[in-house]
């Protein structure tokens, strides 16, 4: 058992199920690339290989789990930008923001572009992603996978995501903030442990200047996603409530056919907005993927 999640059984279903999930490595889920290529096609083909695809979703046909699969980057089809390796609940977050052609959509911290990408697929490769990158190193690993998966809507920027400039509003606007990771780890060494970092602390105070920031670039109307790789609440409820009290802003449900719980109100004596419960948790034992968080979130107008 790793004790670092103890704090977190309170509000954790099936606690024991989740502590066990830790100890087995996260499944390799892989994304047909439908601006290149037709999916049963690419099934067929990675079927002829002796790859084994099973749809993770009932409604998407483009998202598989390929069990097994240890090295995807080495297949053709990966070099060809027919697939792409992204965790399903990763993918979950371009499906609930669900951009449309010709939108005006803005990924606020966009490296290394699986979202980015996905997004362009719902969009048909029309209208615009602003895709920025505070770092110039991953804008490298950013635009290699723009360009492999045909991605021609796009354009690159640099700011930090809490000084992107006003000067434009977006239909839509995507804030996959960076964060502590911990729906990253899954135990598969022994004696590997999570550990908390001075710089994991100041966390919470960044993803709430993204996330004011996020909702004052949308236009009257607009939907914004916050979503986190995490189960920390001080990343994850208690940002979406700093947002609520400052901003004219509203919670918006998030309809998926997964398994998901809603958000928490209260920890460790802390009280969030209720409103919160209107938020999505994603736990690894209930989905077998990356731990996820996101926040759906609506400007008025």
């Amino acid at each position: 058992m790793d004790r670092f999640f103890e704090s977190y059984s309170s509000f954790i279903p099936d606690f024991d199920a989740f502590q066990e999930i830790l100890h087995h490595p996260i499944p390799t889920h892989l994304r047909v690339n439908t601006l290149k290529c037709d999916t049963a096609q690419v099934v067929d083909s990675l079927q002829a290989k002796g790859i084994q695809l099973i749809p993770s979703l009932a409604n998407e046909s483009c998202l598989f789990l390929a069990p097994g699969l240890e090295k995807p980057g080495k297949l053709l089809e990966f070099h060809l930008g027919y697939i792409h390796v992204q965790a399903l609940t990763s993918s979950l977050a371009s499906m609930v923001l669900n951009p449309g052609p010709g939108q005006y959509v803005l990924d606020l911290c966009a490296a290394p572009g699986g979202k980015t990408s996905h997004m362009a697929q719902f969009m048909g490769n029309s209208g615009l992603i602003v895709a920025n990158e505070l770092y110039p190193k991953r804008h490298v690993s950013l635009g290699y996978n723009l360009a492999r998966l045909g991605v021609t809507n796009s354009i690159i920027t640099g700011y930090q995501a809490q000084q992107f400039p006003l000067k434009h509003k977006f239909d839509l606007v995507l804030a996959d903030v960076p964060c502590s990771g911990e729906g990253t780890f899954r135990k598969t060494k022994p004696g590997h442990r999570y550990k908390e970092t001075p710089e994991k602390e100041r966390l919470p105070d960044l993803q709430k200047k993204i996330l004011l920031r996020g909702f004052d670039l949308l236009r009257p109307g607009g939907v914004l996603l916050y979503s986190t790789c995490t189960y920390n609440p001080e990343e994850n409820e208690a940002v979406v409530s700093h947002l609520l009290r400052e901003r004219e802003a509203r919670l918006l449900p998030i309809e998926l056919d997964v398994p998901m719980q809603p958000g928490i109100t209260e920890w460790r004596g802390k009280q969030y907005d209720k409103r919160a419960r209107n938020t999505a948790r994603f736990y690894p034992h209930h989905i077998d993927s990356v731990g996820f968080f996101m926040a759906k979130i609506g400007k008025p107008g």
